[in-house]
């Protein structure tokens, strides 16, 4: 990449969004260990983007996150706050204090079985007490893989799982993981249940010093940092962290891109009238400041709606989940962050976030929708326009932004990605002579069949913005196994029995500027006028003032009228 790599900081703010994070950085690590007979080629997307090099004390080398974390105490079961690849046990036996210690002994959680090989498959402690790294190749993630001396991972059961950091296989920088440690993770009390509990957090001096040190340290060792992109909690205190983060980094870090993701666990209960009123009240004023302070703004939800009225969750044909499980939804969601936001992570002719956030976000359209197709349904002996002319005239993704059947709305702007097929099936292989079935079979590129066919799809004068990758989505564990017997290892739609394990998907993405945003946040709005806010005081003695609410109110209204499908892009 010319000039460099152009660097992300990534913040994640939330126990949901450690879920999501978690299956992230686990593809991520995937993709970084290719196996030796890869069909795919190197050098498609960037790790730089995301990661950094470091050495430990010991001069080891380190590819870890660049990546600062926020959630609460009790959250990290048996990871330790600093990690565990620059721990210094001879430092730890050195205490220079002789005098009487007493010492606290907090309950020591056991490791997860699955996470009971990591430490093993990446290094070794010495019995000099030195932790030795193996060697990293080409100075990037971990050794490479071999089936010959990698042994089989465990797979984790979804009732192994109590919290992100249970299916953790990455390590983290000392830096990364900043605990707030007022509120608990765990029971009913001390719950950071409100959006301005959150933003109170960083109004204090101990945490937004915190997070203003821990910015500078990865801020300041980059290059050509583009952004920062915030994997933020929606339905819950975060929304309020997530808000006061964004503002923190428009003011000092002017001009670089901010896309936050809003995330929200699967379908509520009715029965749960406190959870759901705060939810709603989160998600409002949430989306409401994060727009405010980011240049692009996108819930992401396998939920069917981000309002009082639950619906049910999103279908996938070739994927069974568990909507009540984060460890699935999560998953899911982090293999649509994978792909939507591949443009500013190529590493030829990349987009960069200003400039895909520009395209999106025109005449006052912050928030975006997302979709994808989980995984594309390509039969082997198809090509790319047999498979997009049988998906038709419907929209091909599944909605994962809870706004509902997107049937009838229409498109601004989108950025579609799509992933993981065969150069070979890019476009159609009928014998020359062959009556073509769809102006689709007549381009000669991958490329100008995806862009074909969106512009078939769309209105005319819609900004659109498309990428065709070879490389796929990477599925192994501890990813839950949601697939359907009828894929093969590469996540291809078969006719026979199964070939063996998914290990790897093609995945079809995008980002839009749509008019559904216009029903969904009018609605919003909706059932936030209605509610009786002498009920719920609780929210409001959090630190939230009855002119706060009328704001947010008049800025949901506003927003929501963006999305009108009058509006023209010919300004």
């Amino acid at each position: 990449m010319a000039g460099g790599p152009r660097e992300v900081l990534t913040l994640q703010l939330g126990h949901f969004a450690g879920f999501v994070g978690a299956h992230w950085w686990n593809q991520q690590d995937a993709a970084l260990c290719r196996p030796t007979d890869a069909k795919e080629p190197p050098g498609e997307l960037c790790p730089d983007v995301l990661y950094r090099t470091g050495r430990t004390l010991h001069g080891q080398e380190t590819y870890t996150p660049r990546l600062i974390l926020m959630d609460l105490k009790g959250s990290l079961s048996s990871l330790k706050q600093e990690g565990g690849l620059y721990k210094d046990k001879q430092l730890d036996a050195a205490i220079a204090w002789q005098g009487k210690l007493t010492t606290h002994k907090e309950e020591i959680y056991p490791k997860n079985p699955y996470l009971q090989d990591l430490l093993s498959a990446e290094g070794v402690l010495n019995s000099d007490g030195i932790w030795r790294v193996k060697s990293i190749p080409n100075g990037k993630g971990p050794p490479p893989f071999t089936t010959a001396t990698t042994p089989k991972p465990v797979i984790p059961t979804e009732g192994s799982i109590r919290v992100w950091s249970d299916f953790l296989r990455v390590h983290l920088h000392p830096r990364s993981i900043c605990m707030i440690q007022k509120y608990n993770h765990d029971g009913e009390a001390g719950r950071l249940e409100a959006f301005g509990q959150g933003e109170s957090i960083l109004k204090e001096p101990k945490y937004l010093e915190e997070l203003e040190d821990r910015l500078h340290f990865y801020v300041e060792e980059c290059d050509y940092l583009q952004g920062f992109q915030i994997l933020c909690d929606l339905h819950n205190g975060f929304s309020g962290v997530g808000a006061k983060a964004a503002e923190l980094l428009q003011d000092e870090y002017s001009g670089r891109g901010i896309i936050t993701w809003g995330l929200l666990p699967g379908p509520y209960c009715l029965g749960e009238p406190q959870k759901n009123i705060y939810r709603l009240l989160n998600t409002a004023f949430g989306l409401v400041h994060l727009s405010a302070h980011s240049s692009l703004v996108c819930p992401l939800s396998l939920g069917g709606s981000l309002g009082l009225q639950p619906e049910p969750p999103v279908n996938f044909p070739h994927l069974q989940y568990d909507a009540a499980l984060p460890f699935h939804c999560g998953a899911i969601l982090a293999t649509a962050l994978d792909t939507i936001t591949v443009p500013y992570r190529l590493c030829s002719s990349p987009v960069s976030m200003v400039h895909l956030a520009d395209m999106l976000n025109f005449s006052g359209k912050k928030v975006v929708t997302a979709g994808a197709t989980i995984p594309f349904p390509l039969v082997p002996s198809q090509s790319l326009p047999d498979t997009l002319m049988q998906l038709g005239e419907a929209t091909p993704w599944t909605p994962l932004s809870a706004c509902g059947d997107p049937s009838g709305t229409c498109c601004f702007a989108q950025s579609v990605v799509l992933r993981g097929l065969d150069r070979a099936c890019h476009t159609s292989q009928l014998t020359p002579g062959t009556p073509l079935p769809s102006p689709l079979h007549a381009c000669t590129t991958g490329e100008e069949v995806l862009a074909q066919y969106l512009q078939q799809q769309q209105q005319p004068r819609v900004r659109s913005s498309s990428h065709l990758l070879l490389t796929p989505c990477k599925v192994v564990p501890p990813y839950p196994y949601l697939f359907s017997s009828s894929l093969s290892q590469q996540g291809l739609v078969l006719d026979g029995p199964p070939t063996g394990a998914v290990e790897s998907i093609p995945v079809l993405g995008a980002l839009c500027s749509s008019s559904s945003l216009n029903r969904t946040l009018g609605d919003l709005a909706k059932d936030l006028a209605r509610l009786d806010l002498r009920r719920w005081a609780s929210f409001m003695d959090a630190g939230v003032e009855q002119d706060d609410l009328e704001e947010t109110l008049q800025e949901l209204r506003s927003l929501a009228q963006c999305y009108q499908s009058g509006d023209s892009l010919m300004d």
